[in-house]
């Protein structure tokens, strides 16, 4: 047997993990803080690059504290609970400004303004409104989360990053499952909450309904008394019931937006409201194009301030949310349902403002170059991944290798926003103003 590595941590990347070296190996291994010296067995090898899993801390930072959650550790959902809350957000964006530089060549230092990240902190749990969980199969079946990087689920007693409606939800699904008739064709559930967690709506899979869709219902309602609304599927024949209205209502910046149950929302309940002013704050003009725009999270703000405002994306159901928000909200918008790389295809008149909030896939090399030929004075990108943006930032800053494209304008870094999303996780979330140079 290999005998454990022993070195030293020297920062956190991108992913959850620290990052140390070894017998000329570089080695990434999970559940550590920069400058802790720790012994970690290898797991996976290709190369010189290694995937490692602790085995002991020799000399743990003054930093690390103990977890809030018993699960920590094993379950996977959280990667940070060792670390304070304010020293996340200042490793977050130590990794941000790491991951722009090196992917990108991308910095923000100071040219165009103090060259400081703006941060948006978070409550550091009880911040979630949505969350999935997976069924476990056998004698005592039990709801939980997915283990790291396998089909294994971990049962779970507590999870203190949702919020309390969501978690009494999932006590009384574990009640639910528990008192048996579902438990074995039910695949997984996703629960989500209202802005006032107050009222719930759920999308629960089934590999086959183990009785009548009506019958169903009333057993989730029975146990379940926020529940508003629920999507019942069953995969054998793809089919759904719905019971109920369909969607939740959210509420953000005097703004009501319908969310229906195959919609996109914004997770973490304490920061919407500080996330839409923050982007749309001192938007103004003629023309407001929403890429990704989704039920309208942006679009409805945008359309107090412009004259017109056209949102684009792929999700039907999103779109069918958008235009309802919108007649209620009694502004128009003009609505594309279709990918944003074909509608960047095509020409288009100059806007006055560009929102676009993608995917972690991010915008793309090729779409990035369309909406730089766009020259619209300014661009506001919303990220959930620093790697696929340091990409597209490239693009629009100027910084990526070749050439420039015919009519491809530069842009520079006005705002940089650091909004905490997520914690207790790795995962960011960072807004850019970009200004065209002149």
């Amino acid at each position: 047997m290999t005998e454990p590595l022993r070195f030293k941590i020297e920062k956190l990347v991108y992913g959850g993990d620290g990052l140390g070296h070894a017998e000329g190996q570089t080695i990434f291994v999970p559940l550590v803080l920069p400058g802790e010296e720790i012994r970690a067995e290898v797991v996976t090898k290709k190369k010189k690059m290694v995937k490692a899993r602790l085995t002991e801390i020799v000399q743990p930072s003054p930093e690390r504290i103990a977890p809030d959650c018993s699960h920590f550790g094993t379950c996977g959902g959280c990667h940070y609970q060792h670390i304070p809350h304010a020293t996340q957000n200042r490793l977050k964006e130590e990794i941000l400004r790491e991951t722009l530089g090196r992917l990108g060549g991308v910095t923000w230092s100071g040219a165009v303004r103090s060259g400081a990240v703006t941060h948006h902190p978070s409550p550091p749990f009880d911040y979630r409104n949505r969350a999935q969980w997976a069924l476990r199969a056998g004698p005592s079946p039990s709801l939980g989360y997915f283990l790291p990087g396998s089909s294994e689920i971990c049962e779970i007693k507590e999870c203190h990053v949702l919020s309390p409606a969501l978690a009494e939800c999932f006590a009384q699904l574990q009640a639910l499952v528990a008192a048996g008739g579902i438990a074995e064709t039910l695949k997984e559930v996703e629960a989500f909450a209202d802005s006032s967690d107050e009222k719930i709506a759920i999308n629960a899979a089934f590999g086959k309904f183990p009785k009548p869709a009506a019958e169903l219902a009333k057993l989730f309602r029975s146990h379940i008394p926020r529940l508003e609304s629920l999507l019942l599927n069953d995969q054998s024949n793809q089919k759904f019931e719905l019971s109920g209205p369909g969607y939740l209502t959210h509420e953000a910046g005097g703004l009501k937006f319908r969310v229906s149950h195959l919609s996109f929302f914004q997770v973490n309940r304490f920061l919407i409201t500080d996330l839409l002013e923050t982007a749309t704050r001192g938007a103004s003009g003629d023309t407001a194009l929403d890429l990704y725009g989704g039920v309208g999270f942006f679009a409805l703000a945008l359309a107090k301030t412009f004259k017109k405002v056209i949102s684009v994306d792929a999700n039907l159901a999103a779109t069918h949310d958008l235009r309802a928000n919108a007649e209620a909200a009694g502004v128009t918008i003009q609505w594309h349902h279709e990918q944003v790389d074909d509608f960047l295809n095509r020409p288009r008149h100059k806007p006055d403002l560009v929102l676009l909030d993608p995917p972690r896939a991010g915008l793309g090399p090729q779409a990035a170059v369309k909406l730089a030929q766009l020259c619209a004075p300014e661009i506001v990108y919303l990220s959930c991944d620093p790697a696929t943006l340091a990409r597209d930032l490239a693009v629009l800053t100027g910084t990526a290798k070749g050439e420039p494209q015919p009519g491809q304008r530069r842009y520079e870094i006005a705002e940089m926003h650091l909004f905490d999303l997520f914690p207790q996780t790795y995962h960011l979330e960072t807004l850019v103003r970009l200004r065209l140079v002149p």
